[in-house]
């Protein structure tokens, strides 16, 4: 498991490297000038060309990105070209922001999501059921900004209930947290719906029913353990989603995070926001899924052992090679 680990880190350098080239190609071809947003419209060609030059813009792309690769193995994320400030500042200012909103959306979504797909699978074929479902599918298929828009409509506009931007107190978060679990709660549901259907189908469900045990023992303690295995994958790259949804929610609620943070900077050209923000965003969707392969190898004995024994052959082949190393010397 630890080799497995360390493998999977390993991976992620070639990845972010590549996602950090893209990013910077995408913007370079991407019309639009920072030096001349910085300066304003009023400066002339020669003034813009000059301010081009110091923050080095004029450069090869070759030579910015080794730059950029050069200022981060140094864990410098460089400077924004707006504000003047270390990126990695603004960030880690910022991040506790989109930890929060990610957190509450998740649990959120667990919350909602692994009742009502049990809910639907236990009344399988039922108005129940249906119901579940055709919510289910309304909810994919709506974007999390469109709830976000209705939610602002009903509770913010029409009912007064919650205010419609900025998170100065708690009240701020619902609006914005609901919008983002209000879709992927249906995803959650209709898998936890899914692997329910397929445990309760299994022999020894059977015999549990016939041993006389309730339905709601059979259920939640024999089906719900081996039904939430492959829920939890659905959890881990729900909570990767979010990050990138986060971007939209910020902007919409006015919630200062990082997905604010980069929209910002697509509107101004800031490089080193634009290239960092993705980077980090891409780095910590690599390293949540890293975790729920774990927590997925964890849980599961089935893949635990799969590990177990991989890892037991590779020690016997190493050993058996020093053996005989050691016999022909």
């Amino acid at each position: 498991m630890v080799r497995f680990i360390i493998k999977r880190l390993l991976m992620l350098i070639p990845v972010m490297l590549g996602i950090s080239l893209v990013v910077l190609i995408l913007i370079d071809v991407t019309p639009g000038d920072p030096a001349r947003m910085m300066i304003g419209a009023q400066a002339t060609q020669e003034q813009v060309e000059a301010l081009r030059e110091e923050l080095g813009l004029n450069d090869p792309l070759p030579i910015r990105y080794g730059r950029f690769i050069w200022q981060l193995l140094h864990g410098d994320l460089g400077t924004s070209l707006m504000t003047k400030r270390p990126v990695a500042t603004e960030m880690w200012e910022r991040f506790p922001y989109t930890l929060t909103l990610v957190v509450l959306g998740t649990t959120l979504s667990v919350i909602l999501g692994i009742p009502i797909g049990i809910y639907a699978a236990v009344h399988q074929r039922t108005w129940k059921d249906n119901t579940a479902i055709f919510l289910s599918l309304i909810s994919v298929s709506m974007p999390s900004f469109w709830f976000a828009l209705l939610l602002i409509r009903f509770f913010g506009v029409y009912l007064g209930w919650l205010p419609i931007s900025g998170v100065d107190d708690w009240k701020g978060w619902v609006l914005p947290s609901g919008a983002m679990a209000l879709g992927l709660t249906a995803l959650i549901a209709r898998q936890m719906r899914s692997d329910m259907l397929e445990v309760l189908r299994q022999d020894y469900i059977t015999t549990a029913r016939a041993k006389g045990l309730t339905e709601g023992r059979v259920v939640y303690r024999h089906a719900l353990k081996n039904a939430m295995i492959p829920v939890i994958m659905v959890i881990g790259g729900i909570f990767g989603v979010m990050l990138g949804g986060s971007l939209i929610t910020e902007v919409i609620y006015s919630i200062p995070g990082l997905g604010q943070y980069i929209m910002t900077g697509l509107y101004n050209r800031d490089y080193p926001v634009i290239q960092s923000g993705v980077l980090i965003v891409s780095a910590l969707f690599a390293v949540i899924i890293l975790i729920v392969d774990v927590i997925f190898a964890l849980v599961d004995p089935r893949i635990r052992s799969q590990y177990t024994r991989k890892e037991k052959r590779k020690a016997g082949r190493q050993l058996a090679k020093e053996t005989k190393t050691v016999e022909t010397s």
